[in-house]
């Protein structure tokens, strides 16, 4: 049996066992989520909860005066900010905001890995608020939010890899095995943070180009649209014959050719998505 073999059934036998060591959400986004999901909550009560948190206060401050979501007069406060934006699309960018925690190295080897993880995830993220932004009954800080934890699934892989160090010396075998792994294991995550069925089905099934539900357009079209266009003009682009048969380009009504970031109406509007995660 070859190494990879080895790793590939180790990890699924930890999975399946519930020995694999999965990454829990920071205590600030279960806090607000709980807060959230109490049908006796109250914004200050929401409020009084993110202001214990002072970076996170003046992340969520600076990106409720953003250009995304800013109205006539400018946000001063955390409270005016619940206000402005309400207790769900706070709660999604509470945890949106506080994802990045979860990627920091612990070791040189794992630093450019997770460097590059978050900054496609950002990417993706960033694209897709710009999708969702323009499809009716999908909210774009959903959309930003799948963006972020489309492959969550990648970091159980990259910390279990870390035991063998064998598995960096060979970057097409550690792909390999990420490939074949990361969207079972992300989905694993997303249902150990009770995450709800439209997002784990983000993780589990972003890469199956096949998919087909026969309804109308869902997170899961968007972020497979946005993940194949954040690798335009790289080597993992994908030819036009096999974009022509991605059906959530048709269900999305958007034109293969055609990069939506690259469009003016949509230019500045990603910048600013990307700057909320301090990607520019």
């Amino acid at each position: 049996m070859t190494e990879q073999e080895t790793f590939y059934n180790e990890i699924i036998a930890d999975l399946e066992n519930g020995r694999l060591v999965l990454p829990t959400l920071p205590e600030v986004a279960l806090k607000v989520r709980d807060i959230v999901d109490d049908p006796d909550t109250t914004s200050a009560k929401l409020a009084g909860i993110i202001v214990t948190d002072p970076a996170l206060s003046t992340r969520l401050v600076k990106v409720a005066n953003s250009a995304l979501y800013r109205g006539r007069y400018p946000v001063e406060s955390i409270q005016m900010a619940v206000s402005r934006l309400g207790l769900t699309m706070v709660r999604n960018l509470v945890t949106s905001l506080v994802m990045e925690q979860m990627f920091q190295a612990t070791s040189n080897r794992l630093e450019k890995r997770l460097h590059d993880l978050w900054e496609h995830s950002t990417e993706v993220a960033a694209i897709s608020q710009i999708i969702a932004s323009k499809q009716a009954g999908i909210k774009a800080d959903e959309a930003m939010l799948a963006g972020l934890i489309h492959d969550i699934g990648i970091l159980p892989i990259l910390i279990k890899a870390e035991e063998s160090p064998a598995m960096f010396k060979d970057p097409a075998v550690l792909n390999s095995l990420i490939l074949r792994l990361h969207t079972r294991i992300g989905a694993a995550i997303l249902r150990s943070w009770k995450f709800p069925e439209s997002l784990i089905a983000v993780a589990a099934e972003h890469e199956n180009y096949d998919r087909d539900t026969g309804k109308g357009p869902d997170l899961v079209d968007i972020i497979q649209v946005a993940n194949i266009q954040s690798y335009m003009n790289t080597n993992k682009a994908l030819r036009q014959e096999q974009l022509q048969n991605v059906k959530a380009f048709t269900k999305l009504n958007i034109d293969t050719n055609i990069n939506v970031v690259e469009l003016d109406e949509n230019s500045a509007e990603y910048a600013e998505a990307l700057t909320l995660f301090g990607a520019m």
